[in-house]
């Protein structure tokens, strides 16, 4: 049996399910399409999306050939062969639309490759990639390209993928409403991985056979979650990790941790980035943050996973309801960019000290004044170097609404209880 993904390719625009700031009526490739124009295309987004799909659409759409090839198999001898072909066609009076699947493999130079085709006109590209194009493809070759972006299938695009393909089998799945739900939310996002899953549930069933959710877990394996350590997945989350507890939401900075963790992340990495936070974003506002977060490490080595979790937790809500301060993160940068900008003056000479002669003689610790002799313990000398002048970096830490727990717990309940209205 063919996989339900080939099988129940879309043959036209109009049926690719997820993405309709795209296809849609009023979508950016459907006005492509009309105007009778193609330009080059990156096509960004996540596995099971429908990329290589619409590659295929727009090369009908248009009456260009298609040709196809993958970064992960293809080298520069390909790329020539490849060149050339398109080259015979152009002087023929076809052009090529050339998809490239998984196009951030491509090194630099063979990503340059491609300049001279594109501008001739030799080629409309069309690449394709699930990581940022802003880190992973050269800027040249962004700057002749229109990037689309293709959206996760939310739970209705893939119920539709589902209903299609029972459709086209002439079969309902054997699932109970439940279960259903379950294999949706196995997806995740993804829908060839629907239509496979499903495809593997309709293996599995026996005649007039119905499985709940619970005998759907034991057929099918977990789908891991889309998540790389290396890419935009991981940025991505330890990103929303960060800003939520930031933002002192522990629910939503829970939810990120165990996001990461459910997907493979290090706990060690994650205790190295609370760490951080502890100091840049909790600060002085509570000085005890760093030390709970090299004791929630130390608690966490001590341990191991998974009872070591609790211990990442606790820390994530510790930060998350601290009060906050970015003044000694503040007078950092601003002190570090004084060093650089005045250079290497030499400090007050009395503040100095004077271990020979000589050094006294110079003036050498002259008129230095103990602040434990003086009244409050405070001789209020200047430090500074003489040429720079007294400079202020550090702020006294603000109290009043950061401070205040309650407040902001209580904001983020009426904020759930409004959108769950």
């Amino acid at each position: 049996m063919r996989p339900l993904a080939d099988l129940l390719r879309p043959r036209h625009l109009n049926e690719v399910v997820g993405q309709g700031h795209l296809v849609g009526d009023d979508g950016t490739l459907t006005r492509m399409l009309k105007s009778g124009s193609l330009g080059c295309l990156i096509l960004w987004g996540p596995p099971g999306t429908g990329k290589t799909t619409v590659a295929r659409l727009l090369a009908d759409g248009t009456d260009l050939h298609f040709e196809q090839i993958s970064a992960i198999f293809s080298g520069v001898a390909d790329l020539k062969k490849v060149f050339e072909a398109a080259r015979e066609r152009r002087r023929m009076g076809k052009t090529t639309l050339l998809f490239v699947d998984e196009i951030h493999r491509f090194n630099k130079a063979q990503q340059d490759s491609f300049l001279p085709v594109m501008e001739d006109g030799t080629v409309v590209l069309v690449g394709a990639t699930t990581e940022n194009p802003s880190f992973e493809l050269n800027a040249a070759l962004l700057s002749r390209s229109q990037v689309l972006t293709f959206k996760s299938l939310d739970d209705e695009a893939i119920g539709q993928l589902l209903t299609r393909a029972e459709e086209g089998l002439g079969k309902p799945l054997p699932l109970d409403d439940e279960a259903r739900a379950a294999l949706v939310r196995m997806a995740d996002g993804d829908g060839r991985s629907s239509l496979t899953l499903a495809q593997e549930v309709w293996r599995a069933a026996h005649e007039g056979e119905t499985f709940t959710a619970e005998q759907l877990g034991t057929i099918l394996q977990r789908r891991a979650p889309i998540y790389d350590k290396s890419a935009d997945g991981h940025y991505n989350l330890i990103s929303a990790f960060h800003k939520s507890i930031r933002g002192s939401d522990p629910d939503a900075a829970l939810y990120y941790m165990c996001r990461m963790l459910d997907a493979g992340e290090d706990p060690l990495y994650i205790l190295r980035r609370m760490t951080v936070m502890a100091s840049e974003d909790v600060g002085l506002a509570d000085p005890n943050a760093v030390v709970m977060a090299m004791a929630c490490r130390e608690a966490f080595q001590l341990i191991g996973a998974p009872e070591g979790h609790y211990a990442l937790a606790e820390l994530a809500i510790y930060l998350a309801t601290a009060p906050k301060s970015n003044k000694g993160y503040l007078a950092y940068h601003a002190a570090m960019k004084a060093a650089k900008k005045e250079g290497s003056l030499p400090p007050p000479k009395h503040i100095l000290n004077a271990p020979t002669k000589l050094m006294a003689a110079e003036g050498y610790g002259d008129g230095y004044r103990y602040d434990h002799d003086e009244p409050d313990a405070f001789s209020g000398q200047d430090y500074f170097p003489t040429e720079m002048g007294r400079k202020r970096f550090y702020q006294p830490v603000e109290r009043g609404f950061e401070r205040d727990l309650r407040k902001r717990l209580d904001y983020w309940s009426r904020l759930r209880m409004e959108r769950n209205k």
